[in-house]
C-alpha cells in the first residue's frame, strides 16, 4: 500500500503515539507494573480521567489522520527534511534553563535562554536576540517576580555558588 500523503500520514502517526501515550500515563498497565492514577467517574474525576479520554480522543483522531494520508490521491510528494538543529538548540535550553535557574538567577538565566534558543534560527543575530531576551527577562521580572510575588531567585544564589565550589574540591 503506497502513502498518498506523506505529510497527513506522519502528522497522524505523531498525534496517534502521543495520545496513546498520555492515555497509557494516565490509566497504566497494571500487569506490566506501569500504575496509573484514579480515573473518577464524570460526576466525580479523578486525576487520570481527563489526560485519559484527551489522549484517546488524540489516538482516535491520529489514526483517522494517518488513514487519510493513504487515501489521497494527489501528485508524488517527498516529505520534507526533518530539521533537528532548531529542535536540538530550543529544547537545550529549556533544559539548560531549568538546570540553573536557581544558581544563577531567572536575569542571567533567561537571557542564556533566548540567545542559546536562537541558534537554532538560520537568521541568528546576537544583537536581536539580546535584545530580545532584556525585553522579555524584564517583563518576566516584573510580572513574575514582583506582580506575581513568586518565588522566583532574579540574582545568582550565592550560597548555592559557594556550596558547589566546596563540594567540586572536597
Amino acid at each position: 500500500m503506497k502513502i498518498g500523503h506523506p505529510k497527513d500520514f506522519w502528522g497522524g502517526v505523531l498525534f496517534a503515539v502521543i495520545g496513546l501515550l498520555f492515555a497509557v500515563i494516565a490509566y497504566g498497565i497494571k500487569p506490566l507494573g506501569i500504575p496509573g492514577y484514579a480515573m473518577g467517574v464524570p460526576a466525580r474525576m479523578g486525576p487520570a480521567f481527563f489526560p485519559f479520554y484527551l489522549g484517546a480522543l488524540l489516538f482516535v483522531l491520529g489514526v483517522i489522520i494517518a488513514v487519510g494520508g493513504f487515501r489521497h490521491t494527489g501528485p508524488d510528494e517527498k516529505f520534507p527534511r526533518f530539521h533537528w538543529k532548531p529542535i536540538f538548540f530550543i529544547l537545550g535550553a529549556v533544559l539548560m534553563f531549568g538546570l540553573i535557574l536557581k544558581t544563577v538567577g531567572m536575569l542571567i538565566a533567561g537571557i542564556l535562554l533566548v540567545v542559546f534558543a536562537g541558534f537554532g534560527s538560520a537568521q541568528f543575530s546576537l544583537k536581536r536576540s539580546l535584545i530580545l531576551a532584556l525585553s522579555l527577562v524584564t517583563f518576566c521580572a516584573l510580572v513574575f517576580v514582583y506582580g506575581l510575588k513568586l518565588p522566583i531567585p532574579l540574582c545568582p544564589d550565592v550560597e548555592a555558588v559557594q556550596s558547589s565550589i566546596r563540594f567540586c574540591r572536597g
